[in-house]
């Protein structure tokens, strides 16, 4: 890993903003571009602000820097990307074909895409689903992963572009807010119980969703890109498993360390595309070609998250 720099696309996002810092402690500081619609006083570090689905301004920014990797997270999410259907698949589709032109013609080693269990719909198993599934998603964003999947492979393929990718389930973490997924109420339940409110659920409380805690998540991105070239043998994108549960039993783990915590439920149109996804993921490709393992479950997430927005709200003896 000598001598990589490194840009993220979308660093402001909830991924981001965690794999850009991770990314500096592997790279150095001066090493990673993070880079955003938007700019960021936040970041410590080098920052740029992209357009990405402006050709050029990647170019260029490839370019001034000679960028060696990119990781492409900008996109509008399943449940924001369902209320103006065609910008979500231009935008989404753009600014991906964007940055794969850009890494084929400019001599980028490695990019990293990100997929979603988004990809999946009601032709594949719902429980375990397995790597080969049947892909017909229920959501523009669904749509666009899978069209980018194969724009993944091709450019494999055709150009040689070591191009990798993870299907995400929903990713859980304190460090900040979601972005407009189906899976926010994951995160949104921590931050409502951490400040004493009653936590106001989109989905029934006995609806099964793959989750990954942040950590896992982040670490899961580095590995498959610090894999050797030849032990990566899936090039749409791999599925990726860790954890399992619903609002309802989030809610009771939460509860065994917050007693008066409440939660109710008034479902809206997520449900619906909820119900399209699997309740758990075979993850077994990943695991045999990258080695990889998740480290947190259900409580030990719980009580880290607990712990650190805690911290983030000065709230420790209000419990």
């Amino acid at each position: 890993m000598i001598n990589e720099t490194v840009l993220i696309i979308g660093a402001n996002g909830q991924l981001g903003s965690v794999l850009s810092e991770e990314l500096q402690k592997i790279h150095g500081k001066d090493n990673v571009i993070a880079s955003d619609i938007y700019s960021n006083s936040t970041f410590d570090g080098v920052f740029e602000i992209i357009d990405a689905t402006d050709l050029n301004a990647i170019e260029n920014i490839v370019n001034k820097y000679a960028v060696s990797q990119i990781y492409h997270l900008a996109a509008i999410l399943s449940a924001k990307g369902e209320a103006n259907p065609l910008k979500t698949w231009d935008l989404n589709m753009s600014m991906m074909l964007n940055v794969f032109e850009v890494s084929r013609t400019n001599n980028v080693k490695k990019v990293f895409f990100p997929s979603s269990i988004a990809v999946f719909g009601d032709k594949a198993p719902l429980e375990n689903t397995p790597q080969s599934a049947f892909l017909n998603p229920a959501t523009v964003y669904g749509m666009s992963k899978v069209a980018g999947e194969n724009w993944a492979q091709y450019y494999f393929n055709k150009y040689e572009l070591d191009v990798r990718s993870i299907r995400y389930p929903g990713i859980i973490g304190y460090q900040s807010m979601p972005g407009g997924g189906t899976t926010d109420y994951a995160v949104e339940i921590y931050h409502s119980a951490v400040k004493q409110e009653k936590y106001s659920c989109f989905l029934n409380p006995e609806t099964k969703l793959p989750m990954i805690f942040m950590d896992d998540a982040i670490r899961s991105t580095i590995e498959l890109m610090q894999a050797p070239k030849n032990s990566i043998k899936t090039r749409t994108s791999y599925n990726l498993g860790s954890m399992s549960f619903s609002p309802s039993e989030i809610a009771s783990e939460i509860q065994k360390l917050y007693p008066n915590f409440k939660v109710e439920y008034n479902v809206d149109f997520r449900q619906e595309i909820a119900d399209k996804w699997p309740k758990s993921i075979n993850d077994d490709q990943a695991r045999e070609d990258w080695n990889w393992k998740p480290k947190y479950d259900l409580k030990s997430m719980t009580v880290l998250m607990l712990e650190k927005l805690e911290e983030k709200y000065n709230t420790s003896t209000l419990k």
